[in-house]
């Protein structure tokens, strides 16, 4: 389903709020704006295929651009506005972005591009006037409200967060059906999971130029619900939102658990939470001992999935299973799960490594990059793929992740993951963020090494490292452990929590 569908029946559903300003946009304005730069787009010469780009903070713009794509054959592109101009010049021209839409609050980076970005024939900007962009809601006003008659299925085309290089572009094959024709798998597993439907209300507390993010309000929208965005994360402004809209479903990830079971107790027990049914989270491994706090604190509401950007498979995990399974992130809901060895072949119950999903097509392709989709595929299943994530299968068929290939370290010849240490000082009082990785060693190859954002008002310094260190070897095995701490101000992480290790490794290499 699309938004046409509840524009009919109701028009005046909001369809998407700003969670600070209260700003509004119902299913009839998603409807007919989203048809109006659907026009708009093909009128520019947009075809079936082609791609358009935002640049822009959070704002119910985002949707009327996701949709368009989605009821037009196009795909969109939303681009981290947080990165440097030449950053964002290298996407726009990879994905050979015709059009450009922009936030006049991104002029700055928007205005740095234009030399840099050629190919780019058209560029509109919303909220205000940027110099040498067209103005969105007049060039919107002027379209023709009409739907396309060739209304076969769009999608978006995003670019990974680039964790261990250089952003790759995601390019999904387009279906061959309408956009007001059932057939989405991710609708449909997501949606039975978690009870989507006309009464929900889902909270966005991330930014909408990542995959989750995006998509899953698509998802909400075309069940009929409701998605309430926050501008950008606060922990106390989430849990105000929660009461203030009366939420029923949301996600987050686990830095985000984090920092609200920071929070002081007066703050966190303020807010009505009764509204909340189920509590999505992803992106990042959690923490047992964080998951564990989040239930004493929520109930047993907490479901997780885990998936990639890439698309090629997802696995569920509901609060009870994992009560039973802590730690896991589930089993599939979508493709058949495989851990394999460097060599590809397929490792028994409890063996450690690479997770492959098993569709009955490839999934995805990296656009401009057939040597990365390839690496991305199993050496004898071209159907099998991999994002590089290291794990496990129990007995049972559940996934346990220990981390990602590219971060793994060894250390005289033996295979360390930072994942576990890092789970171990997550929630260490004096910890306000953590990092572990691998740094040159003359002996051993590489050594372990923790880098530490300290709790505010907390000294850093030897003492505060010795007791880290004594901390970590109190519960992990020595060897595990690392031989050095770092203090710094701030770890680089992208907005969606997840560590930059190649930013934070290349200071050390």
């Amino acid at each position: 389903m699309y938004p046409g569908t509840y524009a009919k029946t109701e028009p005046d559903q909001p369809a998407v709020i700003m969670s600070d300003s209260g700003e509004s946009l119902t299913y009839a304005q998603l409807e007919q704006r989203s048809a109006r730069l659907a026009r708009l787009l093909h009128d520019r010469g947009l075809r079936r295929g082609d791609t358009f780009a935002v640049i822009a903070e959070n704002s119910p713009r985002y949707y009327e651009a996701y949709w368009a794509a989605l009821r037009s054959g196009l795909y969109v592109t939303a681009i981290n506005h947080h990165l440097k101009p030449a950053e964002i010049a290298y996407i726009i021209n990879d994905c050979a972005a015709k059009l450009l839409i922009v936030s006049a609050a991104k002029a700055e980076q928007a205005q740095a591009i234009v030399d840099q970005t050629p190919a780019v024939e058209g560029r509109l900007a919303f909220g205000g006037a940027v110099p040498g962009h067209e103005n969105y809601e007049r060039a919107l006003a002027a379209a023709d409200p009409t739907p396309l008659p060739d209304n076969r299925v769009g999608g978006d085309m995003l670019y990974s967060s680039g964790t261990t290089g250089v952003p790759k572009g995601v390019r999904p094959p387009l279906p061959d059906r309408r956009v007001d024709e059932p057939g989405d798998p991710f609708v449909a597993v997501f949606g039975k999971m978690y009870g989507f439907d006309r009464e929900t209300v889902y909270l966005c507390p991330a930014p909408l130029y990542h995959a989750a993010p995006l998509r899953f309000g698509g998802f909400v929208h075309a069940l009929g619900g409701t998605v309430v965005i926050m501008p950008n994360f606060d922990p106390e402004a989430a849990l105000a939102a929660i009461e203030r809209y009366r939420i029923t479903h949301s996600q987050w990830v686990p830095t985000m658990f984090v920092r609200m079971l920071k929070l002081p107790d007066e703050l966190r027990t303020r807010h009505d939470l009764s509204s909340h049914r189920v509590a999505v989270h992803a992106a990042a491994p959690c923490p047992i001992e964080v998951k564990q706090a989040m239930m004493a604190w929520w109930g047993p509401i907490l479901h997780e999935y885990y998936a990639a950007t890439e698309g090629n498979g997802v696995t569920l995990i509901s609060p009870q299973d994992w009560l039973r399974k802590p730690g896991s992130v589930g089993k599939a809901g979508l493709g058949v799960l495989h851990i394999c060895d460097d060599d590809g072949k397929e490792l028994p119950a409890a063996d450690i490594g690479l997770v492959y999903f098993e569709r009955d097509k490839v999934p995805f392709t990296y656009h401009n990059d057939p040597a990365k989709t390839a690496a991305a595929q199993h050496p004898e299943h071209p159907l099998w793929t991999t994002t590089g994530d290291v794990g496990y299968l129990d007995d049972d068929g559940y996934l346990f992740l220990t981390d990602r290939k590219a971060f793994m370290i060894i250390s005289g010849g033996v295979n360390i993951y930072p994942q576990e240490v890092e789970n171990v000082l997550t929630l260490h009082p004096k910890v306000l963020d953590i990092a572990v990785i691998g740094v040159p060693d003359p002996e051993m190859g590489e050594q372990v090494k923790a880098v530490v954002q300290a709790a505010p008002g907390v000294e850093t310094g030897p003492e505060l490292a010795a007791e880290l260190l004594s901390y970590v070897r109190e519960r992990i095995a020595h060897y595990k452990a690392p031989r050095s701490v770092d203090f710094v101000d701030r770890l680089p992480r992208t907005a969606t929590g997840k560590l930059q290790k190649n930013t934070l490794r290349a200071q050390y290499t």
